[in-house]
């Protein structure tokens, strides 16, 4: 079974859609068949480049939100971070900023066979650390800590060779039906707006295995059986 989730590095449902996920896998049945794969949804490529905000200034600039309400809404999620293992979880006393170049090592990270350990370092430094996960030297810095080649990783990210990938990313997305993130989708089938709790989840992954793992019947259909109206006796009993 294939999921895909995308997300975007600086959103706190996003870390916490991605850590809900995991822990369906782990209670899932068959958790060890199941490939889970990231992908970009980049949301903040309309700030500048090589410029940060806190999350109050970015909250107040984009949805107005500030003050008390920015409070409420921000600790609401670390809260929930919190009750579910995901500790620390910084989203007020953080910094945002342009994505663009995160996504493009996150591409390249995958095209080197490491999209998970790449994604969980991201949102582990960025929501964990309070890390900055946007300039260059970040993002090699990185990459090193999970053993990507240092120069590799500044070349690719220097001749910006994985900026189409990240867009042609966002772009199935919204094909798919994504209008923001995180989404997530079941084996092509199912997708799953939002970071929904891990026992929804849970029910879909569980959903689209039976789907995709019909029972067949095996031998002895005509055996002994007792139903609503008595028990069979077969002939040749």
């Amino acid at each position: 079974m294939k999921i895909e989730i995308w997300a975007e590095v600086t959103c706190p449902w996003c870390g916490l859609g991605s850590h809900r996920l995991d822990r369906a896998v782990e209670r899932f049945e068959h958790g060890d068949e199941v490939e889970v794969v990231h992908h970009s949804f980049p949301l903040s490529s309309s700030f500048p480049v090589d410029e940060t905000f806190s999350v109050r200034d970015a909250l107040l600039r984009r949805h107005g939100m500030g003050g008390s309400q920015a409070e409420a809404s921000t600790r609401r999620i670390e809260a929930l971070a919190e009750a579910e293992g995901l500790t620390p979880y910084r989203v007020l006393d953080n910094l945002v900023a342009n994505t663009d170049l995160a996504h493009e090592f996150l591409a390249h990270a995958s095209a080197e066979g490491k999209n998970r350990e790449a994604w969980d370092a991201i949102f582990r430094a960025y929501f964990g650390q309070a890390r900055p996960v946007f300039s260059m030297d970040d993002l090699v810095d990185l990459g090193q800590e999970i053993a990507l080649d240092r120069e590799g990783t500044r070349r690719a990210l220097t001749e910006h060779r994985y900026r189409r990938h990240v867009r042609d990313d966002a772009a199935r997305a919204q094909r798919l039906g994504a209008t923001g993130a995180p989404f997530i989708v079941v084996d092509g089938t199912y997708g799953i707006p939002g970071a929904q709790d891990s026992d929804g989840l849970l029910d879909v992954l569980r959903t689209a295995w039976n789907a995709s793992h019909p029972l067949t019947p095996g031998t002895g259909a005509d055996a002994a059986v007792c139903g609503p109206d008595g028990c069979a006796v077969p002939a040749h009993s």
